[in-house]
């Protein structure tokens, strides 16, 4: 399939926050639904999800996260970091700039982590919340304690990024370590180069690398936050429950996480209204399965219907 067949999510709009220039898509007028990727992915994450709710009269915006793509920091000086209160952030940023008082929030991987936050620190400008693997948020206070031998093993990423072998191995290899994650992480997902390749282009980002370590090695404890956050970290640090109406998605295929039953994390969602186990779906659910993501958006949007 070559690059021109697939969905193209031009233009790519900019918008100056404090921090960033960011880029981003928006198609579509009516209640407004951001809509966040993770790593190593891009905006196509939602190539096929945002046309189906656009045609369903939704305003839908998606934004690449800070070190992806379009967006870019406004300073030089400013700390390449990715802590999830920094993500939340950008989100409210985003929608101040856009003179949005409230979007439905959506993501999987960094972008649920980042909808989370988002939703738990500022619930009155979150409508309601799409997060695919639950609640998500790091609890900081126990990166040092180790879960099983089985769960590490598949962490090794993490584990990799927290070296400076991991530094020079993402620089040297980040198309072919992105490549690999994909397919351990959706094993039943059968993606072709020209895909893989139309989202390829966004760890181009100068700050990629620096971004992507950062997050990881942050969420180990390695590394301090940016003060710039402090206050709000220390606030996901108490793992608040969310009150925003919200919707939880498994990948009933995760090459690393089985699906839940969505009972270990739901006390933290004060109006969890569903989860739902997404068949055949890894860890890229809106990619893999647009149908099924679109579905749970327009759920909060026209509740009830």
């Amino acid at each position: 399939m070559a690059v021109s067949a697939l969905t193209a999510m031009a233009p790519v709009r900019r918008v100056e926050t404090s921090m960033l220039t960011v880029g981003y898509y928006d198609v579509g007028t009516g209640p407004a639904v951001v809509l966040l990727h993770g790593f190593p992915y891009d905006i196509h994450a939602y190539a096929d999800v945002a046309p189906m709710l656009a045609a369903q009269g939704c305003r839908v915006i998606v934004p690449y996260l800070r070190g992806c793509g379009a967006t870019r920091f406004l300073d030089a000086t400013f700390p390449r970091t990715a802590e999830q209160a920094a993500l939340a952030s950008d989100i409210i940023d985003l929608l101040d700039c856009l003179d949005l008082p409230q979007a439905v929030l959506g993501g999987f991987d960094w972008g649920a982590r980042a909808a989370c936050a988002a939703a738990a620190l500022w619930p009155g400008r979150c409508a309601g919340l799409i997060s695919a693997g639950g609640y998500v948020l790091h609890d900081l206070e126990r990166a040092t304690i180790p879960a099983v031998p089985e769960r590490e093993c598949a962490l090794w990423y993490q584990y990799y990024l927290a070296t400076e072998r991991g530094r020079v191995g993402l620089t040297v290899y980040r198309r072919e370590l992105a490549r690999l994650l994909w397919r351990q992480w959706s094993p039943r997902w059968p993606f072709g180069d020209a895909e893989f390749d139309r989202t390829a282009t966004a760890f181009d980002n100068p700050d990629w690398v620096d971004v992507a370590l950062n997050n990881y090695r942050h969420k180990l404890g390695a590394v301090p936050g940016d003060s710039r956050y402090a206050d709000r970290a220390l606030q996901l640090q108490g793992m608040p429950r969310i009150e925003v109406p919200t919707i939880t998605l498994d990948g009933g295929a995760h090459g690393v996480l089985p699906a839940s039953d969505g009972s270990e994390w739901s006390a933290y969602f004060l109006r969890h209204l569903e989860h739902r186990v997404v068949a055949g779906a890894g860890h890229n659910i809106p990619q893999e399965q647009p149908q099924a993501f679109a579905e749970a958006v327009l759920a909060l949007v026209r509740p009830g219907t």
